[in-house]
């Protein structure tokens, strides 16, 4: 059974969007007809670029882990646009390998900046915009955040504050703003191939998949979802 979604006439903004996953939400969002605004660090047409067709999205060149860029993004798309529907989170990356009294404390501040701050930003200065159109934030958590684990835990601490910064933006915007987690494992991704190149690619989860859960949670049918944190690692 397929699903179709139609988003026309609503802005959604994606940060990360030349990551695989970030490239695999663009791509969804605009399938149902959704303006996509994507924001990134890397400049598009680079290897570490993804997104096939930069030019099917309106790009904003930022770091979301500094606020004034944030804050100068989110008001360039209201201004171009008129309004912001959906906020997806997808910026994000993994360190690990270490366990914590062999970490450095920069290793520490990267993986939050990274992974924390710009989830905390972009939410900041988009909440305001989201309340007047009663709008959708999906912000990427992780499985492993659900539980401590050796050698990644600074990684896995950042992400279980992305859980628990939906929940709470979920608590304040009740009837105004639903705001849920995705909670993946291991994706599919070439960078992840590359890093364990003897896995079984098969049990990982297909970024387009993880994408389609975001659009449903943004969607009419998920009204009634708010808060919450919601896997989408498959079967295993």
């Amino acid at each position: 059974m397929s699903v179709e979604f139609d988003f026309g006439g609503e802005i959604a903004l994606v940060t990360g969007v030349g990551g695989a996953l970030g490239s695999a939400v663009a791509n969804a969002f605009l399938e149902a007809g959704t303006t996509v605004c994507g924001s990134d660090i890397i400049e598009p047409n680079t290897e570490d670029f993804l997104l096939s067709d930069p030019d099917s999205v309106d790009l904003y060149q930022a770091d979301f882990s500094d606020e004034e860029a944030v804050a100068e993004t989110v008001d360039a798309v209201v201004d171009e646009h008129g309004r912001l529907d959906y906020l997806l989170n997808i910026a994000g990356t993994w360190r690990g390998g270490t366990p914590i009294h062999e970490t450095d404390v920069d290793t520490f501040d990267f993986l939050f900046d990274v992974n924390l701050k710009t989830m905390f930003l972009a939410s900041k200065h988009a909440v305001p915009h989201l309340r007047e159109t009663k709008g959708a934030i999906v912000s990427v958590s992780a499985r492993s955040s659900l539980e401590g684990g050796d050698g990644d835990g600074i990684y896995r601490a950042s992400k279980a504050g992305v859980r628990l910064l939906t929940e709470t933006i979920a608590a304040e915007n009740l009837g105004a703003v639903r705001a849920n987690a995705v909670m993946p494992s291991v994706i599919d991704t070439p960078m992840n191939r590359e890093m364990m190149p003897d896995s079984d690619f098969e049990t990982w989860v297909d970024p387009k998949d993880i994408a389609d859960v975001m659009l449903f949670l943004c969607s009419d049918a998920a009204t009634v979802t708010s808060g919450a944190a919601v896997p989408v690692y498959g079967e295993v």
